[in-house]
């Protein structure tokens, strides 16, 4: 029996990141535009208006991406996860590649940067999932994600509406009974 398990986005987790992002461009805008105001701030670093500026350019581009992103997300009718015989259908995030064969999955584990939970997915070939990066930026991003955990895939959990714990018992379990079907 083949089952599809669908776990959808959570949308006002989404909603909430994209109010802050837009919070953020202002913030960045009001830094770039108040830029020679800082020149008596403690901080050192903040006394230089052209490292503000740049600290206001940065942060407006940085959060308007991920503006637009969450806006998209928002209206995305697609579900968050799916988990069928085929693999992992990821479309949580922005680095989000797709479907994930289960023959390419080499392990499953589990990490937390500060309250940010995710699972990596170790493949057997990353270059394959890389090359589905359809943007310069993305592909970047993952780059660094097999640099710093060793694979570029990596499942947020926050954009979904799931328990971690099950979520990352299900994707074992899944993945367990899979792996050793249709190995190449």
């Amino acid at each position: 029996m083949n089952t599809k398990i669908e776990i959808p986005l959570r949308k006002n987790k989404i909603a909430g990141i994209t109010i802050s992002s837009f919070v953020f461009v202002i913030a960045g805008i009001w830094l770039f535009i108040n830029a020679n105001d800082f020149q008596n701030h403690p901080l050192i670093f903040f006394r230089n208006p052209i490292v503000v500026k740049i600290m206001g350019i940065a942060g407006t581009l940085f959060f308007t991406a991920t503006g637009i992103f969450g806006i998209k997300k928002l209206f995305d009718k697609k579900p968050g996860l799916i988990i069928d015989q085929n693999g992992i259908t990821d479309n949580t995030s922005a680095l989000s590649t797709g479907l994930i064969e289960w023959k390419d999955i080499l392990e499953i584990n589990t990490k937390q940067v500060m309250t940010t939970r995710f699972l990596l997915i170790k493949v057997k070939k990353p270059e394959k999932y890389l090359e589905k990066a359809k943007n310069g930026m993305k592909a970047k991003l993952m780059k660094s994600n097999m640099k710093i955990y060793g694979t570029p895939l990596s499942i947020s959990y926050n954009t979904l509406k799931y328990d971690f714990k099950k979520l990352q018992d299900l994707i074992q379990t899944e993945f367990d009974k899979h792996k050793n079907v249709n190995q190449q």
